[in-house]
């Protein structure tokens, strides 16, 4: 996927006056969030597990390079291959060179997001592979030609309406609007891909070093006939997905999809252990692991670490108010929301990646419902940090800083300056309780109302609820 952040401004402004897309957004808000809150609330021991998973995440990051031997030498006694790839060239090289060798013609994909970081589909289809997304989701928005816009959910842009008329346009068939009717015409297209393709390309969700076994979750199933009917199968998963044991990936299990979708377990787990064995009535007849680095080993021991824990569940995004008023395509790369403000300046660097961490309002919301508590806020704090120290800031935001620190730093003129602005917006609401536009800033008030103060101070209101004089 194209790297396209340096427009987010531009892009989110579009994204808040998309009808479609506010339409879109609005249908799915309350589902994850509530769902979420309701999956955790009927298992008592969530946040125990929420504890655990992230003391295994960082004992693993902490051991890294163990983890992944341990892994690989799996992986090779089941019959299998793993690639390191160093980066996105490095990895696409190398499934290149497994594809050639296979004589393929025809590339089914189970859904992966680092296929998406490593732009995959692009590199495949350049070099003259038929490239089939068989997830629903993505396969919407492969014949949308457009990015995912979240990392669980990528076609959570897209109404129902907007699905219909691409599967017409595509399939040359009579337009349908009923949901399952469009899941069944889709089923059908697919159904003879899987039983042509030369090779199956799926996602890891989890690596785990005990047994050699990758790990993917799913809810339709497209990703075990991807693996199974294709005669290679290639799993592309970042260095950071793998975890000690069969027993901890049970942790992992019992929080994920509560912390995605408010399931309590998705409806596909599946394993996949090496090639085709001796008596197996099915599988590939190779296995492939590529293990994709692109930037992460910078990030151990660093003050960013924390972010290696993260699972890919998309909590972060469900529940952030920016994300679920401009979507995914703004954050302009393969990562949005929170978890995507910290990790794109992180991994394609903070060249052109300065409004991302800027964007947040850090409410924390991202925090407190990560699965394995990852600090998004402190790390995107960190971020904003770094990009002061390397005088990335811009020079008026620089100045209003100066001038911010100048009154806080002193109590009685910042109370003073208080009271006059609010009595100042508070008279500009004319008793609307409403502000239309601000003056020198109506970046706040372009997509909405901002809610006016009462013409008092929180200091003022504090002191006359306690009695203070």
């Amino acid at each position: 996927m194209e790297f396209r952040s340096p427009e987010f401004k531009t892009r989110a402004v579009h994204a808040l006056h998309d009808a479609n897309l506010q339409k879109a957004l609005s249908n799915t808000k309350a589902g994850f969030v509530v769902k979420r809150a309701q999956a955790a609330a009927e298992m008592p021991e969530f946040e125990a597990l929420r504890d655990t998973a992230a003391e295994i995440k960082d004992h693993v990051l902490n051991n890294l390079d163990h983890y992944l031997e341990k892994y690989e030498a799996a992986v090779t006694a089941a019959g299998g291959h793993v690639h390191f790839a160093t980066d996105a060239e490095d990895a696409r090289r190398i499934i290149l060179g497994i594809c050639k060798k296979a004589n393929a013609k025809r590339i089914t994909k189970g859904k992966s997001m680092v296929s998406e970081e490593m732009s995959l589909n692009e590199a495949l289809i350049g070099e003259g592979y038929e490239v089939v997304e068989t997830d629903l989701g993505e396969y919407i928005i492969q014949l949308a030609d457009e990015p995912p816009s979240h990392i669980i959910a990528p076609a959570i842009h897209k109404t129902k309406d907007q699905v219909a008329d691409l599967f017409a346009a595509a399939h040359n068939k009579p337009r349908k609007t009923d949901r399952a009717a469009l899941v069944a015409e889709a089923r059908e297209v697919l159904r003879e891909k899987y039983f042509t393709a030369e090779v199956g390309i799926t996602g890891g969700n989890f690596l785990v070093a005990e047994t050699g076994s990758s790990v993917i979750v799913t809810n339709e199933g497209n990703g075990d006939l991807t693996q199974t009917l294709a005669k290679v199968h290639i799993v592309t998963s970042g260095i950071e997905r793998v975890i000690p044991s069969l027993d901890d990936l049970s942790v992992f299990l019992r929080i994920l999809a509560r912390s995605a979708t408010g399931q309590e377990t998705e409806s596909y787990t599946t394993f996949s252990t090496g090639p085709r064995r001796d008596g197996d009535i099915d599988g590939p007849e190779e296995y492939h692991v590529v293990l994709l680095d692109n930037g992460r080993s910078k990030m151990l021991g660093s003050r960013f670490q924390d972010m290696l824990r993260c699972i890919r569940c998309g909590a972060c995004m469900n529940h952030c108010p920016v994300y679920g008023s401009i979507g995914g395509h703004a954050y302009g790369w393969v990562y949005p929301g929170p978890m995507g403000s910290v990790l794109t300046p992180l991994i394609k660097g903070m060249d052109g990646t300065y409004d991302l961490p800027n964007a947040c309002t850090l409410n924390g919301r991202c925090k407190s419902v990560c699965p394995v508590r990852i600090p998004l806020p402190d790390l995107l704090r960190e971020i904003r940090h770094n990009q002061f120290r390397q005088d990335m800031t811009p020079k008026r935001q620089k100045q209003a800083l100066k001038l911010w620190r100048y009154v806080a730093e002193r109590p009685k003129l910042y109370h003073f300056a208080e009271r006059i602005g609010v009595r100042i917006l508070a008279s500009m609401a004319n008793g609307k309780g409403k502000l239309r536009s601000l003056p020198f800033d109506p970046g706040w008030t372009g997509a909405r109302d901002l809610p006016a103060p009462t013409g008092r101070t929180f200091l003022e209101l504090w002191q006359a609820k306690r009695g203070d004089k």
